[in-house]
């Protein structure tokens, strides 16, 4: 699995001490093991959940939490947070894409339902896992618009809040990149429109000491294999900042542009101002 967006500079080598082994051994051991737990409770509880509750899932999404909060602590990545996350308003949420982290790092703290192209179905383990956990699989086909406004309306109606990354791919983590705004068109049919909201999120991650700022950044020709071993072989690992802004009415703006313009300014700012201060 490769990562699309490069700007050309080169990432930090990966070098592994044989200490760094050990505890890429022993951490990634313990976040198997506590993903295999989770996967094999939850496909137990589907069993009785589904049929009581179809698409609801009242119960499932809290072992979710659960397991991607313990692999943050087996890291020891520190998770900070700041704002309020949207609960009582139906919709969906946006952030900025740095890393894989971002998907523990999100659904550590808010239940959310991450919306990801067809074809991640279809990947080893990481399909299944997306399966597992709710992600809803859309195609990106003009033709398959009415069944995708369609598929969000049922989530949302059922009180879950999508979560997708606009930019479309990942970064070095200190940038954000321009929203695409495809995903925003279906939020503007007139089924959803009136009920729908965009919260959006900034990730905002802090490298270990003495490592390149861009350390949790996956970008490039980086492969998730040694990406994945330098963070758990890492001897003490950094934080990552998750700002929650103001949600926002779809119907208050005019298009699916606007709103993307309006989320992508709201992500960047936090992000800017901290690499500012950074520089100081």
């Amino acid at each position: 699995m490769s990562v699309v967006w490069d700007d050309g500079s080169t990432p930090e080598p990966v070098r592994i001490t044989p200490m760094g082994w050990l505890r890429a051994i022993l951490r990634g051991g313990l976040i198997v093991t506590v993903i295999a737990l989770g996967l094999l409770l939850m496909l137990l509880l589907r069993l009785i959940e589904r049929p009581l509750f179809g698409v609801s899932r009242p119960i499932t999404p809290w072992i979710t939490q659960t397991v991607c909060t313990l692999t943050l602590a087996i890291l020891g990545l520190k998770l900070r947070l700041s704002g309020r996350q949207m609960r009582a308003r139906k919709g969906a949420v946006v952030a900025n894409h740095a890393s894989w982290l971002d998907i523990f790092v999100l659904n550590a703290r808010k239940r959310v339902y991450f919306v990801s192209k067809d074809e991640v179905a279809d990947w080893p383990g990481i399909g299944w896992l997306a399966k597992a956990t709710g992600t809803v699989f859309i195609r990106r086909d003009r033709r398959e618009a009415a069944a995708q406004v369609e598929l969000f309306r049922t989530r949302l109606e059922a009180g879950h809040k999508l979560l997708f990354f606009p930019e479309g791919t990942s970064t070095d983590s200190r940038r954000v990149l321009p929203f695409k705004t495809t995903l925003f068109a279906a939020f503007f049919d007139p089924r959803l429109r009136d009920i729908a909201h965009i919260q959006p999120v900034t990730l905002i991650y802090h490298a270990p000491p003495g490592r390149d700022a861009r350390f949790y950044g996956w970008w490039g020709n980086q492969t998730m294999g040694p990406h994945l071993l330098k963070v758990l072989a890492e001897r003490r690992n950094g934080s990552v900042e998750v700002i929650y802004h103001e949600p926002v009415r779809v119907a208050d703006f005019e298009d699916r542009k606007a709103l993307a313009a309006w989320c992508e300014q709201a992500v960047r700012a936090p992000l800017d101002i901290a690499l500012a201060a950074e520089k100081r």
